[in-house]
């Protein structure tokens, strides 16, 4: 017994949108004019739209689903009669873009150029400030000599014999649905209509030309990785007087020594001495403008984070600026004279604190602290 879901290879609760899916690739697949003196493909063809057929009319479907092919006897395939197969021609003019014996014009016309890729590495200050680049591209351009026609000056081109100008051509084969014309792309004159007897000697009559061209690039001030600049018109020539492409280009920054950004606000630590740290002091802080003073108030702890308001990236978009912030690392000493620990020790002595040298270990303490 025939199962309909399994030759459309569809489960029986799948719905309206994947039957009809399934059934133009399938359709397609098998169509005989794709698959020519293929008994196979054709009756795979038959039974794929006999499925489709009884599947995607609800009612016949809810028969099917209760009392199996039976309940559809009559209604179904091929020497049925036309009457169920409105969908189906729909669905096959769809898949194959005409119907039966009907044509539409399919001459080629004016097609815009592919677009080009550059990939651009901006040092981390030429991203933050922006600058002028000039970019050298090897790239398509219409041919100066022919001005894009491909035909040898002096020449013209002819209408192509095979299609007579229209630049398709029509197949007729017959199929279980009557006769069934494709409708192709002329392959004498690739679909233009028109032949080119004499050649450019320049561009061999592709009506192009390859060149290397240096572009003045403007790298807005704010961009970062990632970022794209669009130049239009600097991509491929077209075909047939169609526009040249655009010209995209990829931003890559390098890391900063210093620096480290976050969107448009920059981080960075800064190393301060015990005592500066402790009576406070002014220091010198690097910024994107240069070195500025800052005043570390007393007692600051190492982690402590400053900020400078809209002393950050310039937004890309020309709108204000992110923010500057610095953390404080507090940097003690590793070796000391024997003056800087007396000093240290009369500090400790004045503060409160008891200081005792120790030499226990990590496991000595552990037990101290814990009794075994």
């Amino acid at each position: 017994m025939k199962d309909y879901y399994d030759i459309l290879n569809v489960s029986k609760d799948a719905s309206q949108d994947e039957i009809k899916s399934s059934f133009r690739r399938l359709a397609k697949k098998y169509h005989p004019d794709l698959n020519p003196n293929d008994k196979e493909a054709e009756q795979k063809f038959k039974e794929v739209n006999e499925a489709y057929e009884v599947l995607s009319n609800p009612e016949k479907r809810r028969r099917y689903d209760t009392f199996g092919p039976e309940g559809v006897n009559g209604q179904a395939g091929y020497g049925q009669g036309f009457g169920g197969f409105g969908d189906i021609f729909e669905d096959i003019f769809d898949i194959f873009g005409d119907g039966f014996g009907q044509t539409t014009s399919r001459r080629r016309g004016p097609v815009r150029g592919a677009d080009l890729r550059y990939n651009l590495n901006l040092e981390f200050e030429e991203a933050v400030f922006g600058i002028e680049k000039e970019i050298q591209i090897r790239k398509s351009e219409s041919c100066k000599t022919c001005d894009g026609t491909g035909v040898k000056p002096g020449s013209q081109k002819e209408t192509c014999g095979k299609c007579n100008g229209s630049g398709e051509v029509r197949y007729a084969q017959q199929t279980p649905l009557g006769q069934f014309v494709r409708v192709a792309t002329c392959d004498q004159c690739d679909g233009t209509g028109e032949i080119i007897k004499e050649k450019c000697n320049t561009c061999s009559g592709t009506g192009k030309e390859i060149k290397t061209k240096k572009i003045k690039v403007k790298v807005p001030a704010g961009v970062n990785t990632g970022s794209i600049i669009s130049v239009r018109g600097e991509g491929e020539a077209g075909d047939r007087g169609g526009p040249s492409g655009d010209l995209f280009i990829y931003i890559n920054v390098k890391e900063h020594s210093i620096f480290n950004r976050k969107g448009n606000d920059i981080y960075f630590t800064v190393p301060i001495s015990f005592t500066e740290a402790a009576l406070g002091a002014e220091i010198e802080i690097p910024t994107l403008e240069g070195k500025e003073p800052f005043f570390i108030p007393e007692g600051t702890q190492t982690g402590t984070r400053f900020r400078l308001k809209n002393r950050g990236v310039p937004n890309v978009k020309g709108i204000g600026k992110g923010d500057l912030y610095f953390q404080v690392e507090v940097k003690v000493p590793k070796k000391l004279s024997e003056k800087q620990k007396e000093l240290l020790k009369e500090f400790a002595k004045e503060s409160g604190e008891i200081h005792k040298e120790s030499k226990k270990g990590f496991f000595d303490k552990m037990k101290d602290a814990f009794g075994n």
